[in-house]
């Protein structure tokens, strides 16, 4: 069947190419590492540094990627209290399992980002700009996505508490796999896909947006 021009397009995700063989190296700001295995703990220092190809582990209370480059990266069950992120330039970062506090995307170009199996605290695309983004199986506290400009992002079998789109801009934005608690602006979900059973969840809100009253 042709597609039409309003299909819903998923995600173009692909796995990070990594060597069969990593060498070693310990974090430091500025870095330029290829190729490498790390292992994070305590507070690592990551910032503007470029990292290709590299296979991450960690054990720490915060580790700072602020302007980093992230290129064929993978996060294997991380514990993190706090993960920034922002200003960040990703491309094919996948993070699978762990628990993360805070992971800070703010203000990150993306470009093929799957989150996988993680609990997170708090999650924050503010500012992004993000493609080919997948969030799968995952428990999200808070969900942030103010002034975001998202492009074929998709949450499968994930729930969260609040989240805020205000001023979101989406396109095919996927989110009937993600069992929310509430939506701080409606009005912001404009463009996304959501399953008819969220919609009804929403319809108080929607109504008293447009100053109806619901009366029994």
């Amino acid at each position: 069947m042709a597609r039409t021009a309003d299909s819903l397009i998923a995600p173009r995700i692909s796995p990070p190419d990594l060597p069969d063989v990593l060498g070693t190296a310990a974090p430091t700001r500025a870095a330029d590492l290829l190729a490498v295995e790390l292992a994070l703990h305590g507070d690592a220092d990551l910032a503007h540094s470029s990292l290709e190809q590299c296979r991450m582990s960690a054990d720490a209370d915060s580790v700072d990627l602020t302007g980093s480059t992230l290129m064929d990266v993978e996060m294997d069950a991380p514990r993190v209290a706090s993960m920034t992120m922002r200003d960040a330039t990703i491309r094919r970062l996948r993070i699978i399992g762990g628990r993360i506090g805070t992971l800070d995307l703010s203000s990150a170009r993306i470009a093929e980002l799957e989150l996988a199996d993680v609990r997170i605290d708090y999650l924050s695309f503010g500012g992004a700009r993000g493609e080919d983004v997948l969030v799968r199986d995952c428990a999200l506290r808070s969900l942030d996505m103010p002034q975001a400009e998202l492009t074929r992002l998709r949450f499968e079998n994930c729930r969260a508490g609040e989240v805020d789109p205000r001023g979101m801009r989406a396109t095919h934005v996927d989110l009937r796999g993600l069992d929310a608690e509430a939506f701080l602006d409606v009005n912001s979900l404009r463009g996304v896909t959501m399953s008819p059973f969220q919609v009804q969840l929403l319809a108080p809100v929607m109504a008293a947006g447009l100053g109806i009253r619901l009366l029994d």
